[in-house]
């Protein structure tokens, strides 16, 4: 699917960063933009695979603007602390998802699952103590340990002033506002902002950040950033692409982990009843995957109607807008029947958990989808992004200026860290919208 998007009211070209160019690429302020998924995450990294195996050898950071939520913000995060060496931090990144197993997201023994359940209607009956506590289903210790030894998150602040990235952004959830909360990290270049439920905040991203951002409501617990405690980035995330459009981007790469088809996401018998996993999958497909959907739709006919408005019958947009490009790579393949086919992945504890709620049957299999964190699902997943992105090769690489030869730029303090070169864009829209 290719669609387009919009905004941004100032330009301004700058000069060379002094830092030697690639050969026939650009600092042409491409945001990459990865949604959140769970275990679907790891077709995201397929793509990156690809992406990186269509570039010369050596070559830099396509992506100045790197933007992640949920599973997505572990992807985005690990991929700019290795900014100034894409190639070897994809390849870490593969290595990582490619040899997962649910063990290193959450507690997959039994005492551990128990524990948790028996901590959780402890807490619902006011037994034992009172003491607050964050309560969820699973224990995702595991998680975090994973997470503070595959990503040195000092290193974001290094890429960062080496001109490699211009900023990272983290989406999580505000249980305390209930708004979506993108903690970005920069050179000083953007302010922070705030949209109807939206916010940015300017931060040194870490390890809490990315689990705030992963915590699945009830799944996992809450993660208390501050004053204030967070959930999953996708809940409330009306508008996925704001964020890269706030931070300076003029073109946007959105790798998603669901069909825009409803009708490709259905259940195979629609005249049964839907079980608590069918349900379940319903509801973390409106979290992670409508939304993106939604705004893109929602922006391509704003942009229809702008482009619609005659500039020479007098009317005129103060200030004036700019059209911003935009692609979309999916997954050719439903990810629910994949995960139906790896099913036995699941640990035996969790297997045995979620029997019952109809996880393992093919109608719940898009719960499964998500919760899946097996090494075989995960190599499946990251071979599908890749097969995929290699068949959109020559679009992926018109679309990051390989094809071309752009001007690089840089961020000095206090500028909007933008290159502009004129190219026909099919759609507009103005940023005080988004």
């Amino acid at each position: 699917m290719r669609g387009s998007v919009h905004w941004m009211t100032v330009v301004s070209t700058l000069s060379d960063s002094g830092k030697p160019a690639t050969p026939d690429t650009a600092k042409i302020r491409v945001g990459l933009i990865m949604t959140g998924g769970g275990a679907r995450a790891a077709y995201q990294v397929g793509v990156l695979r690809a992406i990186a195996a269509m570039l010369p050898r050596g070559a830099e950071n396509p992506f100045p603007i790197i933007c992640g939520t949920s599973a997505g913000a572990i992807n985005a995060a690990s991929l700019a602390s290795n900014a100034d060496r894409f190639g070897a931090g994809v390849a870490r990144l593969t290595d990582v998802w490619q040899n997962l197993h649910a063990n290193d997201v959450y507690r997959t023994d039994a005492l551990g699952i128990v524990t948790n359940l028996c901590r959780c209607a402890g807490s619902l009956w006011g037994w034992g103590k009172t003491k607050p506590q964050a309560l969820s289903l699973l224990d995702c210790s595991p998680l975090r340990s994973l997470l503070s030894q595959m990503i040195d998150f000092g290193r974001i602040r290094h890429v960062i002033a080496a001109g490699y990235l211009n900023s990272l952004s983290i989406t999580a959830s505000s249980y305390a506002s209930g708004d979506s909360v993108t903690f970005y990290q920069d050179g000083g270049c953007h302010p922070p902002w705030r949209r109807a439920h939206r916010v940015g905040r300017s931060s040194e991203i870490g390890v809490s950040h990315v689990i705030a951002s992963c915590a699945l409501p009830i799944v996992f617990p809450a993660v208390r950033i501050g004053t204030e405690y967070f959930g999953d980035g996708s809940m409330h995330q009306l508008a996925p692409v704001s964020a890269a459009l706030h931070l300076g981007a003029r073109r946007v790469l959105v790798i998603g982990v669901g069909s825009a088809s409803p009708s490709e996401r259905g259940a195979p018998d629609s005249t049964a009843l839907p079980s608590l996993a069918q349900i379940g999958g319903h509801m973390l497909d409106a979290i992670f995957l409508d939304t993106l959907d939604m705004d893109l739709e929602r922006l391509q006919r704003v942009n229809q109607t702008l482009a619609n408005v005659r500039e020479d019958i007098g009317w005129r947009m103060r200030p004036p807008l700019q059209s911003i490009d935009s692609l979309v790579i999916r997954p050719s393949q439903r990810l629910d029947r994949i995960a139906a086919a790896h099913a036995a992945e699941l640990p035996r504890a969790m297997r045995f958990l979620t029997r019952r709620m109809g996880v393992l049957d093919p109608n719940g299999a898009a719960v499964l989808s998500y919760l899946l964190f097996g090494g075989g699902y995960c190599r499946t997943l990251t071979g599908l992004g890749y097969s995929d992105g290699m068949a959109r090769r020559s679009e992926i690489l018109h679309f990051i200026g390989y094809d071309h030869t752009f001007e690089r730029s840089s961020c000095p303090a206090g500028s909007p860290n933008i290159t502009h070169r004129a190219i026909t864009h099919r759609n507009t829209h103005d940023e005080s919208t988004r």
